[in-house]
This record gives C-alpha cells, structure tokens and sequence, in this order.
C-alpha cells in the first residue's frame, strides 16, 4: 500500500494553519489534528495571559505531536497544525516521528497576521505575543524537509500550492 504524507503546518500563530492544515488534510483524505489540543493546560493558561512558553513548556507538547505522527500508520497519512517556530523544535519531531515528515512554512508578514488575529474569536493565543512568535521564528533552511508558502493568498490556492510541491 502506498505511503500518504505526513505534513506539519507551520508557522507563527494567525498564519492559517488551521485553516489550511484542515483544507490540505481533506483534499488529501487524511486526518488533520490541531496542536493546540496537545498543549498541556499550563501552557495554555500561560499563554491566555500573554506569557510566551519557554522551551522546557514546549518539549512535551512537541513530543506528543510527534507520537501522533508515529502512532498513525504511513498508510493512513496525517496533517498537524504546530507552530515549529525554531528548528531545534522541527529537528525533535522528526527524530521522535518515525517516517517522513515535510513541514509547509505559511509564511507572512505582522501586518498581514495582526488583522487576523485580533477579528478571530475563541483562541487563547492574544495579539500581544505576535512579536515574540516572529522574533522566535527560524524559517525552514534548505536542508529541512519543508516548503514555504506565502500566506497572501485564499486558502484553496494556498492548498493548491502545497499539493503540487508534495507531489
């Protein structure tokens, strides 16, 4: 049987993962799991009250992501939303994963996140720590598994691009 892909959707919060992590996994007939469900309720009450999370609060959360993407068989295939802002953070997922992994980067700029972050309604994420996501970001180099795709565009199109450079 022919493997499916294992996808992270990457990138700081606002960006659309998922939205689009949603819209790939059901074009390609796969499951699509939030990382946000993965948080412990410490990180989460951390952030709701605009702390940012050290790395000690993301490994377990970087863990059980990766024991998602392990424990689904390659058959079955699996998108995941989770920021990976830093790529020791992609490097533990991969390792901890057990198969391939591609990350799509959803890149874009504060002003074209900002206005979308501060209209959405019930995320515990606030506006306030878009900084200092961006200033933890280490976009994916060339010798990562991953694609970068602009996030200026509608989301089917995003989706589109991300398809045709899996392929």
């Amino acid at each position: 049987m022919a493997s499916l892909p294992a996808v992270v959707m990457m990138g700081v919060s606002g960006s659309g993962k998922t939205t689009v992590g949603g819209a790939l996994a059901k074009r390609l007939g796969v499951p699509f799991r939030d990382a946000d469900g993965f948080h412990p309720k410490a990180n989460v009450e951390k952030m709701s009250a605009g702390i940012p999370l050290t790395d000690e609060d993301r490994w377990p959360w970087l863990d059980a992501i990766a024991a998602a993407i392990r424990n689904t068989p390659p058959s079955e295939g699996i998108v995941v939303s989770c920021s990976a802002l830093r790529k020791v953070y992609r490097e533990r997922i991969l390792r901890a994963a057990g198969r391939p992994v591609t990350f799509v980067h959803l890149a874009g700029t504060k002003e074209t996140i900002a206005p979308r972050m501060a209209t959405r309604t019930g995320h515990f994420m606030p506006l306030s720590l878009l900084d200092s996501q961006l200033a933890t970001l280490e976009p994916p180099t060339l010798d990562e598994p991953a694609i970068s795709v602009s996030i200026d565009q509608p989301p089917e199109a995003i989706v589109d691009t991300i398809v045709s450079r899996l392929r």
